[in-house]
């Protein structure tokens, strides 16, 4: 997946989320886990992005990089 792919997928992805969102107050168990998903997917979809874009800019082949796991991406201090 090179960076424009990821970046298509971001942008189906937030539009997905906004939906749900504007949704939210009637919205099922289903819906919220699904928006609870969407959220650790978008976070692995920027952090895949940054890493390729960090190696690129190291000289080095961002095809390398590979998604990391959500345990991974949502642990990361802030």
């Amino acid at each position: 997946m090179d960076d424009q792919q990821i970046l298509q997928r971001i942008h189906a992805l937030v539009e997905e989320e906004h939906d749900l969102l504007s949704r939210r107050e009637s919205a099922g168990a289903e819906q919220h886990a699904r928006i609870a998903h969407l959220e650790e997917t978008l976070d692995q979809c920027w952090d895949l992005l940054r890493r390729r874009r960090a190696r690129q800019s190291a000289g080095l082949d961002p095809d390398g990089v590979e998604v990391a796991p959500v345990a991974q991406v949502e642990g990361y201090l802030q």
